[in-house]
């Protein structure tokens, strides 16, 4: 697994602030992505003990509300597989802290019977707490949504849809002013 990018103190990317980690590799190619050179599956710098302790350690502050999962595609099978052993240390280590992943496969891809679904799928699904799926459509463009890009996309809450069995979609509110 290549990464991309990581932002530290994160406020684009998921409530609070964050870490976001950024994996190489996506075969969506959405247009107009905002994050095309992460694309190339070899793009980045090997993932390694090192950027891993890195991360775990940005993790550690009281105001840092979780970690969240962009790309590239982290739902790429080469990206579950790395992306899987790490998401459960960050879960161990980190209970109260929630799990984001930004994917362009639906939820139905990575259940069971779905195209995405692999060896690290369950770990990884038992481990984030929110899903933002669907590709990014630019003719659904609308930046009046919060922490998605087309209206196509949903923000699903993936402890509770595993637990009953059909997407539980949360909707957001912007923070008054």
């Amino acid at each position: 697994m290549k990464v991309a990018e990581i932002k530290y103190n994160d406020i684009a990317n998921g409530p609070g602030v964050r870490t976001s980690l950024f994996v190489s590799g996506c075969t969506h190619h959405c247009y107009n992505c905002f994050n095309e050179v992460a694309w190339d599956f070899k793009y980045g710098r090997d993932w390694s003990e090192e950027i891993e302790a890195e991360l775990l350690k940005s993790l550690e502050p009281d105001y840092i509300t979780g970690l969240t999962l962009l790309g590239g595609e982290p739902m790429e099978f080469i990206n579950q597989q790395g992306l899987a052993p790490f998401v459960q240390k960050v879960k161990e280590m980190y209970p109260n802290k929630t799990i984001w992943c930004f994917t362009g496969y639906l939820f139905d891809d990575l259940l069971p019977a779905g195209k995405m679904h692999g060896d690290y799928t369950d770990i990884l699904l038992n481990c984030i707490d929110i899903l933002v799926d669907g590709e990014y459509l630019d003719a659904q463009h609308d930046i009046s949504l919060i922490f998605k890009g087309s209206r196509n996309q949903r923000t699903i809450d993936v402890q509770e849809s595993l637990k009953q069995n059909k997407v539980v979609e949360i909707e957001l509110q912007k923070p008054g002013i």
